[in-house]
């Protein structure tokens, strides 16, 4: 076909012309992605480039007359694959593992091929109510209530954004109308995600109205500290509004005493957002359940599938048991926007700050429906078992520390010594690009993070990160580093 022309939708031909050349391009290049899938470990985890390469090497211009997909799919695979972080690689241990399963990756592809948006029940029945009908699948999976309402946002830190905007809407429903008064406050660990601060800038109560309060010998927030900030600032007639509490906090994965925020929640009227973005999976697994003791007595929740449930990049799932409150606090209609009333009819729209809304619910669906709960309740206990060999790994090398509990998959060590030594294996591992490990700082030591979470990881893939580890740890204790 000619690519300088668009298809003319009146010409039978041209159309049909133009939908073989997909045809055609779509299934070489669903031969690559299961080339790549299976050969994946052949890629470097991180690619070896300086900022500023990729752009160099492009175009600075658009093409004046459209190229062929063969064309495009060329340089892809030749100038932005080298490119990729492979976050899909069995050796990527950094940050928390991630999966783009095989039926997400599907579900995907007909995502896009149907290009639908849920505003409201009638741009999109399917949109609404397959999200709904999944959504209340993994609803019974985490163990929560079934009046716990959900919706799908993109990221934990969308999702935290809305819990912040639900506990202003609760503490000062006249903030819709009038806006913020200044004097809300909002608690958290000092181990939370940033995003609850960031949050917190978003909605107008501000950094300086968060409270950061102290962790114990665990990183876990201490309730008697949380209640005595709450009580000062109430003294000082400042209006507490909303506690988050962490299950599986970012840099060690610790769990914050959900059942006693739940009561100070309660005791002083505050609502209460409870974080398991990476962890939340877990609560499947009967052996995990002593963590999320307390989490159905929260006003919201957040766990993320895209982490730790082998879902494609992106689908944050939110539930709060009080839906009222959110759509009180966001629903805005007009005219060109009215839809049915019937109460069956749910409009997303007015349950977030997007009015668009993609069809992420059909990945979810397609993820539980193919793994089923006893799938993935294996994926997750081999992950834990994993982090748990290679803890015992640290904890028998008296060259090395753990830092921190393993609850989950996340194992948090260090080579004794220096800050600086530590650095310097962490960029040697690296550097190999065969595994990619992350690092945080807990009691005021730069520590190595190593996150097992890919559905291809398994226990060659660890042992040969320990391997890295301990040859370079040996190289830079022969340098005296």
């Amino acid at each position: 076909m000619s690519y300088h022309h668009m298809p003319d939708p009146n010409d039978p031909q041209a159309w049909t012309r133009y939908v073989e050349d997909f045809r055609q391009s779509a299934h070489s290049s669903v031969d690559w992605i299961a080339e790549y899938l299976g050969s994946i470990r052949d890629c470097p985890v991180v690619p070896t480039m300086h900022p500023g390469e990729l752009v160099d090497t492009l175009p600075a211009h658009a093409p004046e007359q459209g190229e062929s997909f063969d064309s495009i799919l060329n340089d892809f695979r030749s100038q932005i694959l080298p490119a990729v972080t492979q976050w899909n690689h069995p050796g990527f241990m950094a940050y928390f593992g991630t999966s783009g399963s095989t039926p997400g990756i599907l579900a995907e592809m007909l995502i896009a091929a149907m290009n639908t948006n849920g505003l409201h029940w009638k741009t999109s029945p399917a949109v609404v109510e397959l999200e709904q009908v999944a959504m209340g699948w993994l609803r019974e999976w985490l163990g929560l209530p079934p009046e716990f309402f959900g919706i799908i946002y993109d990221t934990a830190s969308t999702s935290t954004m809305h819990a912040l905007i639900c506990a202003r809407e609760f503490a000062q429903p006249e903030t819709r109308v009038e806006g913020y008064r200044g004097n809300l406050v909002v608690y958290t660990s000092e181990q939370a995600h940033s995003s609850v601060e960031k949050g917190a800038m978003a909605v107008g109560i501000g950094q300086k109205n968060v409270r950061k309060v102290p962790t114990d010998s665990q990183f876990r927030m201490q309730a008697d500290a949380l209640r005595t900030l709450i009580e000062t600032d109430l003294r000082n007639g400042l209006q507490p509004c909303c506690i988050v509490a962490t299950i599986g906090t970012t840099s060690s994965t610790s769990v914050d005493p959900v059942a006693e925020c739940a009561q100070l929640a309660d005791e002083f009227g505050l609502w209460l957002h409870v974080d398991c973005a990476y962890a939340g999976p877990c609560a499947l697994l009967p052996e995990c359940a002593e963590y999320f003791k307390g989490i159905e007595r929260a006003h919201s929740v957040v766990t993320n599938p895209h982490k730790w449930l082998m879902t494609p990049m992106d689908l944050s799932a939110f539930y709060t048991r009080k839906p009222e409150i959110l759509r009180q606090a966001l629903s805005l209609v007009p005219e060109y926007l009215r839809a049915s009333e019937d109460p069956r009819a749910v409009h997303l729209m007015d349950y977030g700050v997007p009015l668009g809304h993609r069809f992420r619910g059909l990945k979810l669906w397609f993820i539980l429906r193919y793994f089923g709960r006893e799938g993935v309740m294996q994926f997750l206990r081999r992950h834990n078992q994993l982090a748990r060999e290679f803890s015992g790994w640290v904890d028998a090398d008296e060259r090395f520390e753990r830092v921190a509990p393993v609850p989950f998959s996340v194992v948090c060590f260090r080579l004794r010594g220096g800050d600086q030594r530590n650095k310097l294996l962490l960029d040697t591992v690296n550097a190999s690009g065969r595994i990619f490990l992350s690092h945080t700082a807990l009691n005021g030591q730069y520590v190595i993070r190593i996150a097992i979470g890919n559905i291809a990881t398994g226990l060659a893939d660890v042992e040969l990160a320990w391997k890295l580890i301990l040859d370079a740890a040996e190289e830079l204790l022969k340098k005296q580093c």
